[in-house]
Order: structure tokens, then sequence, then C-alpha cells
């Protein structure tokens, strides 16, 4: 890779990571107890599509950093509890790219449902990599909030669950749309 390519590659992640960033602020409670959709997710995704697993994972590790800087200041308790809520999940979201070099060559042939079918199983796996990392945060930090009576991995496992299926059906959904109208933003380069 050379230099001028590995600054826009850079440059790419820092904007996804801040718009992924700013998209914390959209109100995104389900109503459920604290369900939550993550709409950073979709801005990630179609980075780590473009340029793979582990420049997605940089990108997610910087929003990881920025969340917990500008949002978490006051769920801040010890060190393994803000690597498990804060930099690894947001990393793992990164392994949306896993199957990248599949998706673009999907989308060149025209073959968009084959496409979708590895960018639903990049995002199932990015998305369920980054909500196991919060559900093991939940087990040993937060299970002191579960209702009484309710063991803290079940508690964990209904957030830390409803909130995986909701983004993973949001993804899916918005990912439908993108290769439908929009399949370039996967697999062109944005000019720096």
């Amino acid at each position: 890779m050379h230099e001028n390519e590995r600054l826009q590659v850079m440059v790419e992640g820092a904007i996804f990571a801040g718009l992924a960033m700013a998209l914390e602020y959209v109100p995104h409670d389900l109503g459920v107890s604290s369900v939550q959709f993550a709409y950073g997710l979709i801005p990630l995704g179609i980075y780590s599509l473009r340029r793979g697993p582990i420049p997605g994972m940089m990108a997610g590790l910087v929003w990881g950093l920025l969340d917990m800087w500008l949002r978490g200041s006051g769920s801040l308790f010890n060190p393994l509890q803000i690597i498990l809520d804060y930099p690894l999940p947001f990393a793992l979201a990164g392994l949306i790219g896993i199957f990248h070099r599949q998706v673009k060559t999907a989308l060149q042939a025209n073959r968009w449902s084959l496409a979708l079918g590895w960018i639903t199983v990049g995002f199932l796996i990015g998305d369920l990599a980054k909500y196991t990392a919060h559900y093991f945060s939940g087990v040993f930090f937060w299970g002191q909030y579960a209702p009484k009576g309710q063991s803290a991995w079940l508690y964990s496992l209904v957030i830390n669950g409803g909130s995986f299926i909701a983004n993973a059906v949001l993804g899916v959904i918005v990912f439908a749309l993108i290769v439908r109208l929009l399949p370039n933003l996967l697999t062109r380069h944005l000019s720096v």
C-alpha cells in the first residue's frame, strides 16, 4: 500500500468513526429497558466493507474511545469494565467487513443477493462480537441493576441480546437498500 493510499484509508476511517460517533447523539432507545440501536454500526459497516476488517476495527476502536470520552464519563468504574464497554466492543464491530472481498466481487458481477448474503453474515458477526463484549460487561459490572430475583446472566442476555437483534434487523434492512440503490458506496474509494 502506497503512502498516499495509507493516508486516504486513515482519513476515511476517521471520517466514518466521527460519523458513527455523531449518530450516538440521535435518540436510540427502543423503549424496552435499555435495548438500544447503535446507528453508528451503519457507517462503520460501510467503511469496514470498503476497506476490510482491520481498518474497520481500527475505526471502531476510535469510535469506542470517542464514545468513552464524550459520553461515558459517568460509567467508568475500573479498567476491565472500561475495556469491555468501550474500545473492545466497538473495535470488534469492525468485523462486519470480514467478507469485504466477497461482497465487492459479488457487486462487480451484479449479484445483488449474493452480496447481501455476505454482508448479512459479516454484519451479524460484527454485531454479535460487539454485543458479546457488552454482555460480559453486563454480567460482571451491570448485573446489580437486574430486577430482583433475576440473575445477572439473564439480565445481560435480555438487554444485550435485544440490542443485538434490533441492530441486526436494522443493519440488514439498511444494507439491503444500499446494495440495491448505492452499491458503489461499498466498492469505490472516496477521494481525499
